[in-house]
């Protein structure tokens, strides 16, 4: 009879543990996320009240929680500059910025944009001034249709504020988010830098 003691370490304990383990992690994860559940408060089905800040004033709206962004400012704002094209993120026509940052507002959820700041192209032309990034696309000829034009113009504005000083290449990269039907991209670049020599928007 061999007389060599057993560690107390064995297949069938090893296995046991480890599902026990798994059993353990696994309700702590789904207690996790019913926590996270519970924490978030539930909006709609139905329409909700919203307040959204846009070009520096609050407006105060009811909308159901699925409506975008871009259907609000048209809508029920009557912020007709960005415009519905491709409606899934791909073309930047309905670009406006939310928080300093330049988005495709067909992809953000007008409740989801409560407390941020928004801009969109209106706020350039407050009060009749033409804003010296509007006047850039006007002197380069940066605009055939025009129906692009506001959402390149304010992917414009939010490039410029991070790359106040770009060249030719970083023009056409930082807005290769966007796209213009009728080719006009060179009198773009043009006027990005010309804004830029300027020193941007002044709004």
């Amino acid at each position: 009879m061999s007389s060599t003691k057993h560690s107390g370490f064995s297949r069938r304990g090893f296995m046991r543990g480890v599902g026990l383990g798994g059993a353990v992690g696994t309700g702590l994860l789904e207690g996790a996320a019913e926590a996270q559940q519970t924490a978030t408060k539930l909006a709609g089905p139905g329409a909700v009240p919203i307040t959204l800040q846009v070009n520096g004033k609050p407006y105060q709206l009811t909308v159901e929680p699925r409506v975008t962004l871009l259907d609000v400012l048209r809508d029920h704002l009557d912020l007709t500059g960005a415009k519905k094209v491709c409606d899934r993120g791909a073309c930047g026509s309905c670009t406006v910025m939310v928080a300093g940052k330049a988005v495709y507002s067909c992809n953000v959820l007008a409740i989801e944009a409560q407390g941020k700041d928004i801009e969109t192209i209106e706020s350039l032309s407050a009060e009749g001034k033409r804003d010296p990034l509007i006047a850039a696309f006007v002197d380069n000829d940066a605009q055939q249709c025009g129906f692009c034009t506001p959402g390149f113009v304010m992917a414009t504005k939010a490039f410029l504020a991070e790359h106040p000083h770009p060249t030719e290449e970083q023009v056409k990269e930082g807005l290769g988010g966007n796209i213009c039907r009728c080719g006009t991209y060179v009198g773009m670049r043009k006027a990005v830098l010309q804004a830029a020599r300027q020193g941007g928007s002044h709004a």
